[in-house]
C-alpha cells in the first residue's frame, strides 16, 4: 500500500539539499518528475506492517541525467531521515575513487545544508560523514570484498554497477547484510553496460523481466530509462526517450554534437549507445556494422541448394560448448550471391543451464530449427560427422576448412568418408584476408544469409584484433560471447573465394584487400 506521509518526507528532505555542480551549484534540489516519481514509490510503498516494501531499488539511466546527485541525496537521507538508530550507510563502486563521486557530492551537499552541517561530523581520512543525534554514518567502501563480511547495513548506495570486476563486492553487502535491520535498502544506479555474464546484466535482466511482467518480485524496485534495439539511435525523440533529465541537466546540443561525432566515426557509436542511450552494446568497438549485415537476409532455401558446389567451415568445439559448422555456396555468375549455410550444435543437457546462466535463448533457437541439440552433456562428435555426411550426399561439399586444435579424431573420420579436409591457421595470415573479404561482400550486399539469428547473434559478438601490418583476425578471447560462427563462416569463405566456382576466384582478380 502507499503512505503519502513517509513519501512526503522522503521528498521534503531531499527538497532541502543543494546541487552541487556547475551552474547548478546552490540551487536548491528541486526533484525532476522522473525523480519525485522513484522517490515516492521507494519510500512511500510499504507493507502491512508500515515498514518499506522495496528493499532493492535498480535504476538504470544514461549519462549526465542526475545520477550522481540522486545517489547522494538518497544516502544522506538514509544516514540522517530514515529515523535508523546505528544506521550504517555504505557507498561502493568499482573502486573507491568511483565511490567517492557520489560521497564528494554529499559532503558538498552537507556544506550547503546548515541543519545538516552542524550535525554531521566528516572524517575525510576514511571518507565518513557521521550523523551523531542517532550515531549513523555514510561510508565509502574500498572493493576489497572480503574485509565486509559482519557489516549491519541499513543502506548500499551501489554507483555505476555496470563497472564491478565481479560479483564478490555486491553478494557481500547484499546477501544478508542487512538481516539484521527492519527496512534496509540496496539502491543500485547505473548506466548500462557491456558484459552480459556480468552482476550488472544479472540485475538489469530481473528488472526488464519485472517490468514486462515475466517476474514478480515485490521486494525489487526497478526502472530502466533507455531505448529498445529497434528504435532508431538518430532520432531526438530516441533521446529524450532515454533522457528523462534532457533539456534539464542535459542539454539537446550536447547529444545532437555527441551523435554527429558518433555517426561520422563508427567506432564511436557503441558508446553513444551505451552512454547517451543506456543500450547494452556488445563491446566498445563493434567490428560488424549489423544494419549492413540485416541488410544482407536475404531468403535462403536449402532444397534449392541441392547439387550445388560449396566449401565448409568447422569449428570444433569444446565438449561442453557450441560447435558450428558453415556451408558456403559461391556464386556461379556475376550477378549471384555468396550464400551462406550455418549449423550449430550444443549438448541437450546443459542447454537449460546455459540460457539461464548466460542470457542467451538456445532453447527458442532449438524450437525453431536454428539449433540442434546432441544427446548428453558434453557434444556428441559421431553426431555430428553423421550429419556432415548427410550434408555431404546433398551438397557437393568440395572441401571442409578447420582449426587444427582439438579437431584430428573428427577430420580422420571426415576424411574416411570421402571428404577433403583442409586444415586453416588462426593467424593473421589466414585469418585476415577472408575476413575483410566477408566485411566487404556484406558493406555491398553481395552476400545472403537468411537472417539466421544464431550466426547473426555471433557476428554481433565479434571484436577484431590488428597487428601493426593492419591484418585483422577474429579475437575468441575479447570477444564478449560466443563467435564459433563467425569463424566458421570466414574460413568456409576462404575456401569459396579460392576455388570461386565459375566465376573465379576474387583474390585472382585483385589480390588481397589490405585496409
Amino acid at each position: 500500500m502507499y503512505d503519502k506521509a513517509k513519501a512526503d518526507h522522503a521528498v521534503n528532505f531531499i527538497n532541502c539539499l543543494k546541487h552541487t555542480k556547475g551552474q547548478w551549484r546552490g540551487v536548491p534540489f528541486d526533484l525532476l518528475p522522473w525523480q519525485d516519481k522513484i522517490v515516492r514509490d521507494i519510500f512511500g510503498t510499504v507493507k502491512d506492517n508500515g515498514y518499506r516494501q522495496y528493499n532493492t531499488a535498480y535504476i538504470e539511466i544514461p549519462k549526465k541525467n542526475g545520477k550522481s546527485e540522486l545517489a547522494a541525496a538518497i544516502a544522506l537521507l538514509m544516514t540522517c531521515g530514515d529515523g535508523e538508530w546505528g544506521a550504517e550507510v555504505y557507498g561502493c563502486a568499482s573502486d573507491r575513487q568511483q565511490a567517492s563521486i557520489v560521497f564528494d557530492v554529499a559532503v558538498d551537499m552537507v556544506d550547503q545544508c546548515p541543519a545538516l552541517k552542524k550535525r554531521i561530523k566528516p572524517v575525510m581520512s576514511v571518507k565518513r560523514l557521521v550523523y551523531k543525534p542517532t550515531n549513523s554514518f555514510y561510508q565509502v567502501l574500498s572493493a576489497e570484498a572480503y574485509t565486509k563480511h559482519g557489516l549491519n547495513v541499513h543502506a548500499v548506495i551501489f554507483d555505476e554497477l555496470h563497472a564491478q570486476p565481479n560479483r564478490e563486492l555486491f553478494d557481500v553487502m547484499t546477501k544478508g547484510s542487512g538481516d539484521a535491520r527492519t527496512q534496509p535498502l540496496y539502491f543500485l544506479i547505473t548506466t548500462a553496460g557491456t558484459d552480459r555474464n556480468s552482476i550488472c546484466f544479472e540485475q538489469h535482466q530481473k528488472a526488464l523481466d519485472i517490468i514486462e511482467g515475466r517476474k514478480i518480485d515485490p521486494t525489487f524496485y526497478p526502472v530502466i530509462y533507455g531505448i529498445k534495439d529497434d528504435d532508431d539511435w538518430g532520432s531526438e525523440a530516441s533521446w529524450y526517450k532515454a533522457n528523462p533529465s534532457l533539456g534539464h541537466t542535459i542539454a539537446i546540443e550536447k547529444v545532437q554534437n555527441a551523435y554527429i561525432s558518433a555517426k561520422e566515426n563508427p567506432a564511436e557509436e557503441n558508446i553513444f549507445r551505451q552512454l547517451r542511450l543506456n543500450q547494452w552494446v556488445k563491446q566498445s568497438t563493434r567490428w560488424m556494422p549489423m544494419d549492413k549485415w540485416d541488410a544482407c537476409a536475404f531468403p535462403v532455401d536449402p532444397e534449392e541448394l541441392r547439387g550445388r558446389v560449396c566449401y565448409g567451415g568447422l569449428d570444433l568445439s569444446s565438449t561442453s560448448d557450441i560447435t558450428a559448422f558453415v556451408l558456403v555456396f559461391p556464386p556461379r555468375t556475376e550477378n549471384e550471391k555468396y550464400i551462406v549455410l550455418p549449423h550449430f550444435w550444443i549438448p541437450e543437457e546443459n542447454m537449460r543451464l546455459r540460457v539461464r546462466r548466460d542470457h542467451v535463448p538456445y532453447d527458442v533457437w532449438e524450437r525453431q530449427g536454428f539449433l540442434e541439440t546432441t544427446e548428453g552433456n558434453v557434444i556428441h562428435y559421431g553426431f555430428i560427422e553423421k550429419f556432415i555426411e548427410n550434408l555431404g550426399m546433398k551438397y557437393n561439399i568440395k572441401e571442409i576448412a578447420f582449426d587444427r586444435w582439438g579437431a584430428v579424431q573428427m577430420v580422420q573420420n571426415l576424411e574416411g568418408m570421402g571428404f577433403t579436409v583442409v586444415p586453416f591457421g588462426q593467424g593473421y595470415k589466414d585469418m585476415s584476408p577472408p575476413t575483410k573479404e566477408l566485411m566487404k561482400l556484406t558493406l555491398e550486399e553481395k552476400i545472403a544469409h537468411g537472417g539466421h539469428p544464431v550466426l547473426r547473434w555471433m557476428l554481433d559478438n565479434v571484436y577484431v584484433r590488428q597487428d601493426p601490418a593492419g591484418n585483422i583476425k577474429m579475437d575468441k578471447e575479447k570477444s564478449t560471447e560466443k563467435i564459433d560462427g563467425g569463424i566458421a563462416l570466414v574460413m568456409a569463405l576462404d575456401r569459396a573465394i579460392r576455388n570461386g566456382g565459375t566465376a573465379g576466384s576474387v583474390y585472382d582478380n585483385r589480390g588481397i584487400l589490405v585496409f
